[in-house]
């Protein structure tokens, strides 16, 4: 039987002001969920400067959010979240419905009444802010979702076609980027490639969520882990609905490296698009040009320094 993976994860966020800010409102999604297969054992946020109105609570995904003031004078802002969270390997469902049944399952049809699972699916059918249904991405996904074929297949297909004909290029893309641009140039970072399979699988008309997390990255060999240098990592999940007496499910697939999410993702949240998980959002009064700087690390336990904060 395999043995459940531990992982310790430290990420950080600076923001330098050229100007002072006199008041800002945040809200933070650095807490990772708690799922069938992931539990976050120790978690803690430090925030300087000494924030107010500090809460958390669930958004309407739900997802934790920690929202807070900053209601006195200040040139930066800076928010160390830090995690232990234990995996357990997941399973795909061993049989899926044709993806046409999937796509059926939540179409609307008067006098019908969806299950609460399918129902609260539907809300990742429609376009979002990142996430566009178009003729011409439902003509790229056809390619994979022949007739007939098993969800699970065609998930797989255009996973895997995205990771062969897509080029990891951090300086190809920002995060306004419209997915139209990254589909013609066939370039971008994972955000995107999340955010085009999205749009083919929406297109297609089946529900699919942007997921929000971290992976664990590999130095290359003989190399020591360097700290604070792997990102926030993203990737999609699509809806099962329940087929042959299975219940429902979501299938997770990360087309950047072109895999089924396991024991190396790790999860903080979902939403519609990037902009429902945005790891840390808000408004502020002042602070003229701003610079951001994240640092993201993930460590197995064995390498990690302890419990506990090291500002």
């Amino acid at each position: 039987m395999m043995s459940d993976h531990t992982y310790h994860i430290r990420h950080d966020t600076h923001y330098a002001y050229s100007q002072a800010v006199r008041l800002s409102h945040q809200m933070l999604r650095l807490t990772p969920r708690s799922l069938p297969w992931q539990t976050c054992t120790s978690h803690g946020i430090s925030i300087t400067p000494e924030p107010q109105n500090l809460r958390m609570f669930l958004d309407s995904f739900g997802n934790p959010l920690q929202s807070f003031s900053l209601e006195n004078d200040h040139t930066d802002l800076r928010a160390l979240a830090e995690s232990w969270v234990t995996l357990s390997p997941r399973q795909l469902p061993p049989a899926t419905p044709p993806w046409e049944q999937g796509r059926a399952a939540l179409s609307y049809q008067a006098g019908q009444f969806l299950l609460p699972d399918d129902l609260e699916a539907t809300r990742y059918l429609f376009e979002s802010a990142h996430v566009r249904i178009k003729r011409e991405f439902l003509a790229y996904a056809a390619e994979s979702f022949t007739p007939g074929l098993p969800l699970l297949a065609g998930i797989n297909a255009l996973m895997t076609r995205i990771f062969q004909e897509f080029t990891f290029d951090p300086l190809a893309t920002t995060v306004s980027t419209p997915v139209t641009e990254v589909f013609a140039t066939r370039r971008g970072v994972c955000q995107d490639f999340a955010h085009f399979m999205l749009s083919c699988l929406r297109s297609l008309g089946l529900a699919a969520r942007y997921v929000s997390g971290y992976l664990l990255t590999e130095p290359p060999p003989g190399q020591p882990r360097l700290i604070g240098a792997d990102a926030s990592h993203a990737w999609v999940s699509v809806y099962c609905p329940g087929f042959n007496g299975q219940a429902s499910s979501w299938i997770d697939a990360d087309p950047t490296n072109g895999i089924f999410p396991d024991t190396s993702h790790i999860t903080l949240g979902w939403g519609r698009d990037f902009l429902d998980v945005s790891p840390l959002r808000g408004v502020l009064i002042g602070g003229g040009q701003q610079t951001m700087d994240v640092a993201v690390t993930v460590l197995p336990a064995h390498e990690a320094p302890g419990f506990g904060f090291a500002v």
